[in-house]
């Protein structure tokens, strides 16, 4: 293919790769593109970084373009390998490992920094910003050992990466300088009523604290404040704000001010180069939010496919949050302020809070919490200017049932169609009209088509509000969103169909149920993998290739590329000769770590790929399963066989269970728990499945959960014998297994469909056996991974060498 002119963009983040992807869009073929990115990853939505930290995501969660999206599209990329040098006379650009590539045109999306302040002892260890997925790690790796953090900095970013650290089990208190948190986003009410939710859920606030110095050796030990009061601390995330990255720029002679000085056309004062993107200064202003970033992208992509524009004007700003759970929303200028008008509702028992300004007949401003439902007809009134005298309670009060029936629909149609709908892919109104047009008939069609409602899901009510406009006529019945974006069929409808027609694999459930893409997803595929298994335990054959990095080589997959080997301690109950076999074998494979996890196991970790079988060999004991979407672990305490306080043999009835079940293909992981009596030593009621031990007998708990989101167990039964409790949680199980969605934890699905309705299944002897039988029967035909690959030498030929970046990213 001959280009007619070779285009290098520098810094492979959402703003400039937004770029490309109009460009592409609307002059496919015109440049020959290479990118350079500073990080070691493909394009990734920074704004879910505080997903990966609470461990809600992980990185594959966030990728936006994947390795094979700069391959469809003839982009050359270069990761992990950022441009040093600009040569403005010869246009070439070089990069840290020495690649040097010339340029017809350059776009420059540096980015920026986080803001580190000044303080005596910032440099020491313990001390970081909250700015990309290495900041994550370090959070991640300092929780597993420190534990008292403290966040500087009481806006977004900082009570997200607060909000992580609290769910990684670490004390955590937020500094703030001014007096009350988000102070650039909300009022002073609405900022109060955030602090006492977030309060209730563990945080500290120390607010009108101005920051002195960080004390401590080589590592930190704490905060010293202007006041003469101390903090301790091992851990200081700094999130007072970001620096536009420009000193790339100045090095090469770029005009720059606090970012790279641009005009309407995103042009620099050096012809040829561009700039994009929170480095951009325009017009005096730098912009750190998605929304202005992504319209500077596409204004500049029409430029360089030779359209006509009126150029960039400048944006009208809105904040649509969720923090740490809660809805928030801000546009314009808020505060009141002589000559203007404001109108408050606050329902404090709810949790909501709305708050309008106007100025001269228009709104200026809005702050809403807990109820955003109204942001983007309120920001597109501000936008406009239009005069909303005699309106203004109505849109204080938004979409009430008080309403005339239809007059938010009425909303959505004189919405503007250029208003962004989605901020965190820069998604309008008029991008899903298009969408539709094109054949988007669901939920889940939209986000594969425009992105809309795939990152933080806050505009996720206006979307399906918008689907209704533009498609509810046209198919006369309500909207269903598919498992996936390959397809509108929800779970019982695939389900129904494999079992009806009796599809006996994943190509052919795709062909026959009629897969927009006829390879699936990543999403699919190992959801249809389970499916047919879970229907089919004594005909269908798994298929490997739909399963994720972890479950293909039976080992968790670590940041460095190694891997981590769990063997089965059924219970955590060992014998002196297996820990051992686990140290001569940790010793003889030089295993890094070997750390006792939550759940009473021994974790090897550090495992090089090509030394999984042999250590798998000599340890010779079973897969722990610490990887795969199965039964994890049965903790247990020491029951009755040494506690003074138990009631029941705990132990022998963890191992019991762990034992009959160990290999269970599920949904989702589970984990279970027995204690022997109900002091609850081993935490059995925040598990999917907790036994606890009463005189007498056995309460079974189901839906707990102990991660992100903390939820207690609720009962569902009360046995007399063991028996009994085998019985109950096969038959739980297996119509968990039966019934959930892939990839659905216990505890949401219990919320789902109701601890009553479980109840009356499992209630009826008859069905509680049938399911028992169902899942002895799947069951019966599993074998231990592990054994299977130590005796094949066709699969150990998988275990030759490191996987690239390429598969850890699957």
């Amino acid at each position: 293919m001959n280009y007619i002119q070779k285009l290098v963009l520098v810094g492979n983040g959402m703003a400039g790769i937004r770029t490309l992807e109009h460009l592409l869009k609307i002059a496919p073929g015109t440049y020959e593109i290479t990118v350079f990115g500073a990080e070691p990853h493909p394009n990734y939505n920074r704004i879910m970084l505080s997903s990966v930290l609470a461990g809600g995501a992980g990185l594959q969660d966030i990728i936006i373009n994947d390795w094979s999206w700069y391959e469809e599209n003839n982009i050359r990329l270069y990761t992990d390998d950022p441009v040093t040098a600009i040569d403005t006379e010869n246009r070439q650009v070089t990069s840290r490992s020495g690649v040097c590539v010339s340029y017809d045109l350059l776009l420059l999306a540096t980015g920026s920094k986080a803001f580190i302040l000044p303080l005596p002892g910032a440099d020491k260890d313990g001390v970081i910003g909250f700015r990309d997925i290495r900041d994550c790690e370090t959070m991640i790796e300092t929780a597993k050992t420190h534990k008292k953090a403290a966040v500087i900095g009481g806006g977004l970013l900082g009570l997200e990466a607060a909000r992580g650290l609290l769910n990684l089990g670490m004390d955590v208190t937020v500094i703030h300088l001014n007096g009350y948190i988000m102070d650039r986003q909300l009022d002073e009410a609405a900022s109060l009523m955030l602090r006492r939710e977030l309060e209730e859920q563990g945080m500290t606030f120390l607010v009108n604290k101005r920051t002195a110095a960080i004390t401590g050796r080589r590592r930190v030990e704490g905060l010293k404040f202007a006041d003469g009061s101390e903090l301790e601390a091992d851990l200081i995330v700094m999130a007072v704000g970001i620096k536009p990255d420009i000193e790339l720029a100045v090095s090469a002679g770029i005009p720059v001010n606090r970012g790279i000085i641009v005009n309407d056309n995103m042009e620099t004062d050096i012809p040829g180069i561009y700039a994009v993107g929170e480095c951009a200064e325009h017009r005096g202003i730098t912009y750190g939010l998605v929304a202005p970033l992504y319209e500077q992208g596409g204004i500049l992509a029409q430029r360089l496919a030779g359209m006509e524009t009126p150029g960039y004007s400048g944006s009208v700003t809105s904040t649509r949050l969720k923090v740490s759970g809660v809805d928030v929303f801000s546009a314009g200028n808020y505060k009141d302020e002589p000559e203007t008008r404001s109108l408050r509702y606050q329902d404090d028992i709810g949790g909501v809070y709305k708050k309008i300004v106007i100025k001269e007949e228009k709104l200026l401003g809005a702050v809403l919490f807990g109820d955003t439902s109204d942001g983007a007809m309120l920001f597109s009134l501000i936008k406009s200017g239009d005069s909303v005298v005699g309106r203004e309670k109505e849109l204080l009060l938004g979409f009430n049932p008080g309403q005339p029936e239809g007059s938010g629909t009425m909303m959505l149609e004189q919405m503007p169609e250029d208003e962004i709908v989605c901020g965190c892919n820069g998604v309008s109104k008029g991008d899903i009209g298009e969408a539709v047009a094109a054949g988007c008939r669901s939920l889940g069609e939209i986000k594969a088509c425009t992105k809309a409602s795939a990152s933080c899901g806050g505009c996720k009510p206006v979307v399906e509000g918008l689907l209704q406009l533009y498609a509810g006529a046209e198919t006369g019945e309500p909207i269903k969103e598919g498992i996936c974006g390959c397809t509108t069929l929800d779970r019982e409808a695939i389900i129904d169909g494999i079992r009806g027609m009796g599809l006996k694999s994943v190509k052919e459930v795709m062909n026959v149920l009629g897969w927009n893409e006829p390879e699936g997803c990543t999403k699919c595929r190992p959801a249809l993998n389970y499916y047919l298994g879970m229907l089919w335990p004594l005909d269908y054959e798994d298929e490997k290739e739909s399963r994720f990095t972890n479950e293909r080589y039976h080992a968790n997959i670590q940041k460095d590329g190694t891997y981590s080997v769990v063997p089965r301690i059924y219970g955590g109950v060992t014998s002196p000769a297996d820990l051992k076999k686990i140290a001569a074998v940790a010793e003889k494979y030089n295993v890094p770590l070997v750390k006792f996890t939550g759940g009473q196991r021994l974790d090897l970790l550090g495992v090089k790929k090509e030394d999984l079988p042999g250590i798998w060999s000599e340890l010779d004991m079973p897969s722990g399963y610490a990887y795969g979407k199965t039964l994890r672990t049965v903790k247990t305490c020491v029951g009755n066989t040494f506690c003074r306080f138990g009631t029941q043999d705990a132990m022998g009835m963890g191992i019991r269970l762990e034992k009959a079940f160990e290999r269970l293909n599920a949904p989702s992981k589970v984990k279970l728990a027995v204690s022997g009596c109900p002091r609850n030593c081993a935490e059995a009621t925040i598990k999917d499945l907790g036994v606890v031990a009463i005189d007498g007998g056995w309460g079974i708990y189901i839906g707990g959960n102990g991660g992100i989101k903390v939820r207690a167990a609720e009962l569902l039964c009360t046995v007399k014998t063991e028996d009994e409790v085998m019985e109950w949680t096969g038959a739980y199980l297996q119509y968990y297994r039966e019934q959930a969605n892939w990839n659905e934890r216990t505890a949401h699905w219990v919320e789902r469909v109701g601890v009553d309705s479980i109840k009356q299944v499992l209630a009826n002897a008859e069905m509680r056996q049938q399911l028992v039988s169902r899942i002895e029967e799947t069951l019966s035909t599993t074998t231990d991974p592990w054994h299977e690959i130590i005796h094949n030498e066709e699969l150990r030929k998988n275990f030759v060498q490191l996987p690239e970046l390429k598969a850890v990213m699957e």
